[in-house]
């Protein structure tokens, strides 16, 4: 059995600051007319995607007061992206953040993704039930001494 003394965080300090960047993507799928009424910004709440976006960015900077054991980094850039996806009836989301650091920016993206996609489902829920936050993923990271990865 473990205890909490067993928990630490990964010491990068031998390691060199390099220019990285990780892209996640994620989506919130609705009811058709949930995403007319958001297309047309007629939610409730406002302009959905605007305030979506902001707290992504925000999220991104955040990262390492929300999981104990992230390092704080220095971000260089934060880009959340939206598309409207009709057929599954869903936002999907994208999130870019790059910088520079001895460590990679992947908890920033994925929790930019995270909190663009639960923003969007708290502005959209006094209308729809039937919100689903889904396929929370990383998609590419790049920098540091792995380089290159892409998962799809």
């Amino acid at each position: 059995m473990s205890s909490s003394s067993d928990i630490r965080m990964a010491d990068v300090g031998g390691k060199p600051v390099t220019k990285r960047q990780a892209v996640a993507r994620g989506r919130v799928l609705m009811q058709a007319k949930t995403l007319g009424l958001l297309k047309k910004g007629k939610l409730p709440k406002g302009d959905v995607l605007a305030a979506a976006r902001v707290a992504g960015i925000t999220a991104a900077k955040e990262t390492y007061r929300l999981i104990p054991l992230c390092h704080p980094l220095l971000i260089d850039d934060v880009i959340i992206e939206f598309s409207i996806d009709e057929k599954a009836s869903a936002v999907e989301i994208t999130a870019t953040v790059k910088g520079s650091g001895k460590t990679g920016f992947e908890m920033e993206a994925l929790t930019a993704v995270a909190i663009t996609g639960l923003t969007t489902y708290d502005m959209c829920k006094p209308v729809d039930q039937k919100l689903r936050l889904d396929n929370i993923r990383l998609v590419k990271k790049s920098g540091g001494k792995s380089g290159t990865i892409t998962l799809e």
